[in-house]
């Protein structure tokens, strides 16, 4: 016996393709509390990445050897432009959810929030020279980054597949009084 359960493809849709009437993981996860926990978690990275990077961790790079110090500078950048990533995406979200942007607004902002996956840069043996905090901090944010990536490609994916509302009567009849008020 198979069950359609909301969101699951059926046997008669494509891989990629959701069934009539069903709802997206995604889609409802950024408007529930996983979201405010996941934007949470993210903004928190960054205060304590940013809090580090100007106490701590300027210290400890005084006591790097010359090619170690510069894998912590390439990487302290990558660091910060990924979570300035993340967080972008972060509040964008938020904003849709809070409706203080549509979803077609948002859609049009995305182009300056470029999510692109990064690696570690430097090689494993001048990894091993950085201090702990510091790597810790940049595989947090990997992780953080592969998180919003996956939640990035899969409200694309349901808003690609989900057909435009259409416009309800009584909009349609307010549209067409305010184009007539408008042509007086």
């Amino acid at each position: 016996m198979f069950r359609n359960f909301e969101g699951s493809r059926t046997p008669e849709t494509r891989k990629g393709e959701w069934a009539p009437g069903t709802v997206s993981f995604a889609l409802r996860h950024v408007g529930s509390d996983a979201f405010k926990t996941l934007f949470k978690e993210g903004m928190s990275l960054v205060e304590i990445s940013a809090a580090y990077l100007d106490g701590p961790g300027r210290l400890e790079t005084k006591t790097l050897r010359r090619e170690a110090a510069l894998a912590y500078a390439t990487e302290s950048m990558r660091l910060t432009t990924r979570l300035m990533q993340v967080a972008s995406w972060l509040l964008l979200r938020r904003a849709v959810n809070e409706g203080e942007l549509t979803p077609a607004q948002a859609l049009s902002e995305k182009h300056r929030v470029r999510l692109a996956r990064q690696e570690m840069a430097c090689a494993p043996d001048v990894l091993a020279e950085l201090p702990p905090v510091f790597v810790d901090l940049c595989f947090r944010s990997m992780r953080m980054q592969a998180r919003v990536l996956h939640l990035d490609s899969s409200i694309a994916a349901a808003d690609a597949s989900q057909p435009l509302p259409a416009m309800s009567a009584v909009a349609a009849q307010l549209a067409r009084l305010r184009a007539a008020f408008m042509n007086l």
